[in-house]
């Protein structure tokens, strides 16, 4: 099942897996707990225990950024990622958005399922970015 209930999400399982993600290596647990809690989370379940998650960072209105997507490798395979980007695209607070970003290194071809494409205009984006900040 997915859920997005905060009471269903297994902290300590999820902040396993960020902290030993390429995008998020050594994150704090305070860090993984705040994000959690400033987002909309989406926790797969196999029955009671945690075997992905996501979390949409959103005003509500306007804009989505997904961020933090991660399937347990026991699950991998299984269609997971994509059941969850659906998931989340059908979410009753995340409808009529102007826009939805991701940033991933090597799952395009799972949010393309779901209608993600390459930026169209990347030269109106621009960002700060510390990749080593958790270090």
């Amino acid at each position: 099942m997915i859920t997005t209930d905060p009471g269903r999400l297994d902290l300590e399982t999820v902040w396993g897996w960020l902290r030993e993600a390429y995008w998020s290596l050594g994150i704090p647990r305070e860090t993984v707990a705040r994000a959690f809690a400033n987002a909309i989370p989406f926790s797969i379940l196999d029955g009671q225990q945690q075997v992905g998650c996501a979390r949409v960072v959103t005003d509500r209105a306007t804009f989505a950024y997904v961020a933090d997507v991660f399937v347990a490798p026991s699950h991998r395979g299984r269609g997971l990622s994509v059941w969850l980007m659906e998931t989340m695209r059908q979410h009753p607070e995340l409808q009529g958005l102007r826009r939805w970003l991701l940033g991933t290194r090597d799952a395009h071809g799972v949010y393309a399922k779901v209608g993600f494409r390459p930026l169209g205009r990347p030269e109106i984006f621009m960002e700060i970015h510390a990749p080593d900040v958790y270090r």
